[in-house]
């Protein structure tokens, strides 16, 4: 279980609290205004330390731990691909940031290419992808580095509908097949409804706890009905 425990993030203008559970392998949006804290919430996740309170997984205290040595993966809005590397070598990151790598290690890249569907692209620097393939090199890299929590930081943002809506259902299968705890933000209240078990509302200074997603959607809060319009 992923646990927030009185946890106070302070940025001189703008704080947030949490104390809050996740449940392992529940898939989760973070809905909330922008400006609300929903990446600070990623951020806090996946290494910044807060001024107080605790980041907990399964018990073990993640405080003070570096984002490496956190059983975390995270994919950004930009998708954080080195434009200077090849497909292939972005992938060979989450396994070795060196990019020392074993034929085993090049073998378990090219089989990663392949299962996001792009088998023979390795070769390819990010300019010569679209935009829908770079998230995809983006996603075989989190799939190599094989950690319990996924977080998704807008990732498919740029993308056209019909896209956005194929790498929802991808990412979604991904979690589902390996088990992983999915904390996804979003701008979009249809990316939860698409994919999300439950939501955290993010709003006011304060990251709620999670709520299932048809009855948040059913009976939103106050801050929930500012966001969405009515």
């Amino acid at each position: 279980m992923l646990t927030l425990e009185n946890m106070h993030v302070d940025l001189g203008g703008f704080t947030l609290d949490a104390s809050l559970s996740v449940e392992p392998g529940r898939k989760v949006a973070i809905l909330g205004p922008s400006g609300a804290g929903k990446s600070t919430l990623l951020a806090a996740l996946g290494g910044y330390q807060p001024a107080s309170g605790r980041v907990l997984w399964s018990g073990t205290d993640l405080s003070g731990k570096s984002p490496a040595q956190r059983p975390i993966t995270t994919i950004f809005q930009d998708n954080n691909l080195f434009p200077h590397l090849t497909a292939a070598q972005n992938v060979g990151l989450g396994v070795r940031p060196d990019l020392r790598l074993s034929k085993g290690d090049v073998a378990r890249v090219d089989e990663a290419l392949n299962r996001v569907g792009l088998a023979g692209l390795g070769p390819r620097k990010p300019a010569a992808l679209s935009g829908g393939q770079i998230a995809r090199v983006a996603l075989a890299r989190a799939l190599l580095r094989d950690k319990p929590i996924m977080l998704l930081d807008e990732p498919f943002g740029a993308l056209g509908p019909a896209l956005r809506d194929e790498m929802l259902g991808f990412i979604a299968a991904l979690a589902d097949e390996t088990g992983a705890t999915l904390l996804m933000v979003s701008h979009e209240p249809g990316d939860a409804r698409r994919i999300a078990d439950d939501v955290i509302l993010v709003a006011d200074g304060v990251a709620h706890a999670p709520v299932p997603t048809a009855e948040i959607f059913a009976h939103p809060p106050e801050a929930l009905r500012d966001y969405l319009g009515h």
